[in-house]
């Protein structure tokens, strides 16, 4: 099956993609492109995909760097293919032909890029590393190579939409006790339960930070199975494990 690429207007001039599960050799419940090693999946067909992927992006698989995520906001200035992938959640070079790339399965994979300037980004932000900054430390590193964040772009790929993320009332106090005003990307659901729109809160915290453009694609990683792999859908159906799908941009 050929791979699912969904792309941007915003970043058509360089090669990039948000990968979705179609197209992969993993089986399963990771049927499709999971392109994670950090599941239980067999390593040969994590590696099988990433290849695809990569081809796909006209490159080879070592040339696919991404960071060990631990929900930071962290940021990796890249120089040259990683050996150990660093502990970060994202990543920033002006190298050619190398691709940034992170994982998701809920967590919005961001990508960014300066055009003129040739420098590119890209992050991995779940709610945490989205409230610590992760997003504007991409674009301060950005700026580092010589990035303009009034002429760059963000685009959010597929994360968790707000109606299927529900939360309790200790999440919203964090982002409450944060800000006040975050009150606006939570919707009242049953009981104490509240709806957390990160894609909202995303796009909120990178057009603060005076980026040029920032936009999310629109797709929820929970509400579409067939497309996209989901840690709470996984959750919910009391699976073992769950695929992560691949954004990236090169030069």
């Amino acid at each position: 099956m050929t791979l699912e690429i969904l792309t941007s207007d915003r970043l058509a001039s360089l090669r990039h993609g948000f990968f979705t599960r179609r197209g992969g050799a993993s089986s399963g419940i990771f049927a499709g492109l999971n392109c994670g090693h950090g599941s239980s999946d067999q390593s040969a067909a994590v590696a099988l995909n990433r290849q695809r992927a990569a081809a796909a992006l006209h490159l080879d698989a070592a040339d696919l760097v991404g960071v060990h995520q631990v929900h930071s906001a962290d940021v990796v200035t890249v120089t040259g293919r990683l050996g150990v992938p660093p502990r970060a959640d994202a990543m920033v070079t002006n190298l050619p032909g190398l691709a940034l790339s992170v994982l998701s399965a809920d967590c919005q994979p961001v990508l960014f890029a300066d055009i003129r300037a040739g420098v590119i980004g890209a992050a991995h932000a779940g709610w945490r590393g989205a409230l610590d900054g992760v997003l504007e430390a991409t674009l301060a590193a950005m700026e580092a190579l010589g990035a303009d964040r009034a002429r760059s772009v963000a685009v959010i790929g597929p994360s968790i939409g707000q109606d299927a993320y529900e939360v309790g009332p200790e999440f919203v106090a964090t982002f409450l006790g944060a800000d006040p005003d975050n009150a606006r990307f939570f919707a009242e659901g049953k009981g104490d339960r509240a709806h957390f729109d990160l894609a909202g809160y995303g796009l909120h915290r990178l057009r603060s930070a005076g980026i040029g453009r920032a936009e999310w694609t629109g797709h929820c990683t929970f509400s579409d199975p067939a497309r996209f792999y989901s840690y709470r859908r996984a959750t919910h159906a009391r699976e073992a494990d769950y695929g992560r799908l691949l954004a990236a941009i090169r030069l």
